[in-house]
Formats: structure tokens, sequence, C-alpha cells
């Protein structure tokens, strides 16, 4: 346990020896050994770039805008230009970064910018990017019609199954077709 402790500090003294330009200089550090170096690499592994570093949650991931008005800034902190307004309660949103307190998050155009988590919720809903999206009785385009949904129109989504989700809007309830959305991946499964 101790030779451990003391070939970690080896390493860290090392590590902290590499200057601005990632080279080391022969005088502050020696060479190490591949057991040193194996080491220090078990001891930080890599991040995972489909997770994030705040919440552990999958990257990218949906939310939705919890208040109807939300700041969208170019860097994560409030010193940071607002680039965006986000002007529309549970619009959803996907989440492609995190840091510290703040989200990277776009809409369905791509359009975004650095969110404060408290602004976002967890609830899921998608919005419809077809120009009209019937909404079914049952999972099938054979089923009944109940109403149709305007692209633009935002939905809460309560269930989706490979190829529909059901969905709830102004008190209707039904069945779309998964393409008809923006808020939801192809191959997403929820329940």
């Amino acid at each position: 346990m101790g030779r451990r402790i003391t070939t970690l500090a080896a390493a860290l003294a090392l590590a902290l020896s590499v200057g601005a330009t990632g080279q080391t200089r022969a005088q502050d550090a020696e060479e190490p050994s591949d057991d040193l170096a194996a080491m220090a690499a078990e001891a930080a592994p890599a991040p995972d770039p489909g997770v994030g570093q705040v919440t552990n949650l999958p990257l990218p991931r949906y939310v939705s805008l919890k208040s109807s008005e939300g700041n969208a800034r170019r860097g994560p902190g409030l010193t940071h230009r607002i680039d965006w307004v986000f002007t529309r309660a549970g619009m959803p949103l996907r989440v492609t970064a995190e840091y510290e307190h703040w989200r990277r998050v776009e809409d369905f155009e791509g359009a975004g910018g650095w969110v404060h988590y408290a602004l976002l919720s967890g609830a899921r809903t998608a919005m419809v990017v077809a120009e009209m999206a019937d909404l079914h009785e049952d999972p099938a385009s054979g089923s009944t019609v109940t109403v149709h949904a305007q692209r633009g129109v935002v939905v809460r989504l309560l269930e989706c199954m490979r190829d529909w989700c059901r969905v709830s809007a102004d008190g209707n309830r039904g069945w779309v077709i998964k393409t008809a959305l923006w808020g939801v991946d192809p191959d997403e499964i929820l329940q």
C-alpha cells in the first residue's frame, strides 16, 4: 500500500511538472516507469462523451423548458451574453453538454446556448414537426384518427414504442407516428 501511494505521488509530481506546451522538463521529473504510467492511467479514466460530467445522465438527452422564458447564453455563466430567449413553456430541448449548473441546449431548429439547470424540467415533451400529425386511438396507421395536430404544437410524451408515441395535448390523447415529432429519438422507448 505504501509503495502504491508513493508511486501515485510520483505520478502526480510528473503530471504537475508538465508545462503549458505539454512537454516535461528533465530537471523537474524522473522518467516514469511502465508500472507508474499504467497506474496513472488507471487512476484517471477518460471521461465518457456520452454521459454528462455533472449529472451522469446520457448526452444528448431531451428536457423541457419549465417557464415561459429562458435565456440561452453564449457561455455557461451570467457574465456571458444572451444570444437567444426561449419563450414557450414546455418546449422540448436537447441537452448536448453540461458545465456546473449550466446545460448547453438546442431546439428543433438547432438554435440554443447555455441555460441554467433551474429553468429546465425532466418532463418529456415533443414538438410536432410534420405539417399535420394525426393522433390515433391505437398505435396503427389504420386506427381511428381522434384529432389533428398542426406543426409547432407541443405535446407531452406519455409513452413511446418503436414507431409510435402516445401523447397528450390540450386534454386530447392519442398515438402519433414518431417521425412526426421532434423531442424523442427514433430508437427511444418510453414507458
